[in-house]
């Protein structure tokens, strides 16, 4: 069974709602009233939608409201039973300070297909269309995958470009691929939009790797499935307090490794709206009483990936 297509052009509008919602906000300093309007604008469109929806990746739990919390429920209750994962601003800080790369996102699936990821960190690596599976993996060194597509791609290894967040926690691994003679590409947020650069030559990025948020890999594992990409996560259980969160939620191996088609199954549709301009997508545009805004969808039993252009009126 897929999803209702009908939905596309009805998620295209919530996202970019919610990013239009965020435009009084762009350069103030608050991230938190900026993500919260996102928020309230999302919650209220995807409750007039003929779903029966759950939250399986949101912002936190219920005492953590009024984000979007894991359990929530939304939609009519009329509709298609689906999953729902939500991102109302990636990239708050890039919303406070006017900085390039905050999108509004928002991916669904049928229930059930959309591993339901706990609030903690993930080991992850993401690669392109056409790489079969053997060639990289998120259990060699970077060292090894790095040359591994460069022998597959009959590409030099001085041209490989690898993306990932700037963090001390990343120390090592930017030193191993600047010392084998790789090129390095450091985002200061959002790495759902890091990691979909991998999807097209134009965007000059081979592979994204690192640790990151859980919840934004299974957000743009959605993603990168309707692109025939590829993507492994670990989850990263540090405290007590985690590994109890992650086998009240069903993970018995906290060590496992997801392959993409372990974290979303089946059917998606996934939609990011630009709040500010990015390498993957522009932001939005005021023009007199008109927002226009710019999103990347994809749909994977449509094949569908697709960049939408639409006009809204100013209110």
């Amino acid at each position: 069974m897929s999803l209702n297509k009908n939905l596309i052009e009805k998620l295209i509008d919530i996202t970019s709602q919610a990013a239009i919602s965020c435009y009084p906000h762009l350069g103030k300093g608050n991230k938190i009233v900026a993500d919260k309007a996102a928020t309230d604008v999302m919650r209220y469109n995807l409750n007039k939608l003929n779903i029966d929806g759950e939250v399986v990746i949101g912002e936190g739990e219920l005492d953590e409201a009024p984000m979007l919390y894991i359990g929530e429920k939304l939609g009519n209750t009329k509709g298609q039973k689906i999953d729902i994962a939500v991102d109302p601003v990636e990239g708050t800080n890039f919303v406070a300070k006017n900085l390039p790369g905050a999108i509004s996102v928002l991916a669904i699936s049928e229930k059930g297909n959309l591993f339901k990821a706990p609030e903690t960190y993930m080991n992850k690596i993401a690669f392109g269309q056409n790489v079969p599976k053997n060639v990289i993996d998120l259990d060699n060194t970077i060292e090894k995958n790095i040359k591994n597509l460069s022998d597959y791609k009959n590409k030099k290894i001085k041209d490989i470009t690898v993306c990932l967040l700037d963090r001390d926690r990343h120390f090592e691994l930017i030193n191993s691929i600047k010392k084998i003679g790789a090129k390095v590409k450091l985002i200061t947020d959002g790495d759902v939009a890091g990691a979909l650069l991998v999807s097209d030559k134009k965007y000059n990025v081979d592979i994204f790797a690192g640790i990151g948020g859980g919840p934004e890999g299974v957000i743009v594992a959605s993603a990168l499935d309707a692109m025939n990409c590829n993507f492994q996560g670990r989850f990263i259980f540090e405290t007590d307090k985690d590994k109890a969160r992650a086998k009240q939620m069903g993970i018995k191996d906290l060590n496992k490794k997801y392959e993409i088609n372990e974290i979303v199954k089946g059917d998606s549709i996934f939609c990011a709206t630009g709040i500010t301009s990015g390498d993957l997508i522009n932001g939005l545009k005021k023009d007199g009483s008109n927002f226009h805004t710019e999103t990347l969808i994809t749909h994977k039993s449509e094949n569908l990936v697709s960049i939408i252009h639409k006009k809204y009126l100013s209110k």
